[in-house]
């Protein structure tokens, strides 16, 4: 059950992120500043919520990475995406519409669906989905 529902969730999170993308490619300009005016603080407020969980404790790991048995040092996957959304963004490539499209149809399946009897390990472990487990995190280390 915890499955479906965390499914549910993720996939009304990723239908939020895409309709807001597509406003941003489509809507004209006095709907963008209404959205913007609306969307941008909850926005930030989300990126604040999610890094401040992942703020480093005082011998420099991520209390939210960081396993029992295996310690992540500071700065984790999550703040240098933040890190490269952010603040690099302008230099990082732009996904084509085929990439995003494929991206939105395989967040729809059921966990195990199409992917093999195993589920992901974010799927076992209800850790953040900002780190795709089928590809090495920024600097090419796995999450």
């Amino acid at each position: 059950m915890d499955q479906v529902l965390g499914q549910v969730l993720r996939n009304a999170v990723w239908e939020r992120l895409d309709m807001l993308s597509d406003l941003a490619n489509r809507a004209d300009a006095q709907s963008l500043v209404s959205v913007a005016r609306s969307e941008l603080p909850r926005l930030t407020e989300g990126w604040r919520a999610m890094l401040q969980a992942h703020e480093p404790d005082e011998r420099g790991d991520c209390p939210t990475c960081s396993t029992r048995w295996h310690k992540c040092k500071a700065p984790c996957s999550v703040w240098q995406v933040a890190h490269e959304h952010l603040v690099a963004g302008g230099l990082a490539p732009q996904q084509t519409a085929a990439a995003q499209d494929h991206r939105r149809q395989s967040r729809r399946l059921v966990p195990g669906q199409a992917r093999g009897a195993h589920p992901t390990p974010a799927e076992t472990t209800g850790r953040h989905a900002l780190v795709n487990p089928r590809r090495p995190a920024i600097g090419g280390v796995h999450a």
